[in-house]
């Protein structure tokens, strides 16, 4: 018989059934013709340079890396070399980008940076006020302080009138951050969110779409990103637990699961302000990625479509959370930073180390369920593709629960052609299998097949 891998179950201990997504492994919805999806290794990261401090954020501009490592403004070329701009200063928060026909804006350290024919230099207006976030749209540099929205001068970016300022006024919660989606601001408010159109006219050039407004915000600036043709946002509306939507046309839609909603209560809402949402569009996958202090979460858009349900998966490195940070398509491959150190690197999906440490990677079945009549296990066998890396001298280990709590002990097989547990002992009703190895095993799984003989009642 066949038994699913793409996701996984497990019991928390309070009588509850928990989701188990795969760990380094990302679901891919395809009809092989042995199954109808399959599991293969996340990207692995090679390093290619090193920078003056750790990575803070990166936009291409102009077919140009741009990065903020530290407190440097840097160009990153092809070769991962870099070359320093300028400092923006460091307050250890990510920063903003936006740039115009002319120039590439930065918000850094609560300060409004530009550079102009490769020259930095900051805006001094104290009419700016602090800069948390800051976007660009039809000529006007947009900012947040927190209480207003804030444009630059048409004539002059350097200048500010404090007389056309904004506000998004529909709920007394703060202005958190701003994302700009089809030529539009989005005011990400902490339990609301505002949609601004250019309307002209004297003072504040921006006026509030009547009906788009949506009844749910973000914690912090980076929890928003365009995607997809909306907003996707990690936040919640008041009095409600956090979770993951996007947001579009007045509405919003949830797309985090129950299992995610539960993780994401875990931590508190400082450390939920401080995550980071990025977007990876690649191989015709819209991947939302979700960093969290601990692990980054993806969701996979397309696979969801195709699946029929919410298709989410982790990614993790040796010694926590997935290190590569700030990635962004340029010189014709994704450049990432290094959440651990100053490295420079890009991602490579022909392997799965991460800066060149060995990264362990798991998944588990849904249970395994035999009507209470009990049955035996003869074999296990997983069906795959294995790279010729993996097969020098790699192993698979296997091992199960017949509540999802308690787990045996491990059971290894050699990385081979064919890869076989011979005599997995007996079950009374339930059991769930679980299967880890690390990059030296190097392979993708498309089907797990049990040979089970039940046995009578």
């Amino acid at each position: 018989m066949q038994i699913p891998i793409l996701s996984g179950i497990y019991a928390d201990g309070k009588s509850d059934f928990r989701m188990s997504y795969p760990v380094n492994m990302k679901p891919v919805i395809k009809d092989t013709g042995i199954s109808e999806g399959y599991l293969r290794p996340v990207d692995g990261v090679v390093k290619t340079g090193i920078g003056p401090g750790k990575s803070r954020g990166a936009i291409n501009w102009g077919g140009v890396h741009y990065r903020v490592m530290g407190s440097k403004l840097c160009i990153v070329n092809e070769f991962g070399r870099v070359t320093i701009i300028g400092d923006v200063g460091d307050d250890g928060e990510q920063v903003s980008f936006a740039y115009s026909f002319d120039r590439l804006a930065i918000a850094s350290a609560k300060i409004l940076y530009y550079v102009v024919n490769g020259t930095l230099s900051p805006v001094t207006d104290p009419d700016i006020g602090n800069v948390l976030d800051v976007v660009w749209v039809d000529g006007f540099f947009v900012t947040t302080d927190g209480a207003f929205l804030v444009t630059t001068e048409l004539n002059n970016p350097f200048e500010v009138n404090p007389l056309k300022y904004g506000s998004s006024e529909i709920d007394p919660d703060p202005v958190v951050g701003l994302v700009k989606q089809r030529n539009e601001i989005y005011a990400i408010n902490r339990y609301t969110i505002e949609v601004f159109d250019n309307l002209g006219g004297a003072l504040f050039p921006f006026g509030r779409i009547e009906g788009a407004q949506i009844q749910r915000g973000a914690f912090g600036a980076h929890n928003a990103i365009a995607y997809e043709g909306g907003v996707a946002f990690l936040g919640s509306g008041v009095g409600e637990s956090p979770g993951i939507f996007i947001a579009s046309k007045g509405t919003s839609q949830k797309i985090s699961s129950r299992e995610i909603d539960e993780l994401l209560a875990s931590y508190t809402e400082k450390q939920l302000s401080k995550v980071v949402l990025e977007v990876v569009n690649d191989l015709n996958h819209a991947l939302l990625w979700v960093r969290l202090p601990d692990k980054t979460l993806v969701f996979d858009l397309q696979s969801t479509q195709a699946a029929g349900q919410a298709v989410w998966y982790i990614m993790r490195s040796k010694n926590g959370p997935y290190r590569a940070v700030d990635v962004i398509w340029c010189y014709n491959s994704w450049g990432v930073g290094d959440r651990d150190s100053t490295n420079i690197g890009k991602l490579d999906s022909t392997i799965s180390t991460h800066f060149g440490d060995t990264a362990m990677w798991e998944f588990s079945t849904k249970i395994i369920y035999s009507g209470s009549k009990g049955a035996v296990i003869h074999s296990l066998e997983l069906v795959g593709l294995t790279s010729t890396e993996a097969e020098q001298g790699a192993y698979i280990s296997t091992s199960y629960s017949l509540d999802g709590r308690l787990w045996s002990q491990q059971r290894p097989v050699k990385v081979g052609k064919r890869m076989v547990w011979r005599r997995q002992g007996s079950m009374r009703d339930t059991r769930i299998q679980r299967f880890n190895g690390d990059s030296r095993a190097f392979l993708s799984v498309a089907r797990l097949e049990a040979e089970i003989e039940g046995l009578s009642a």
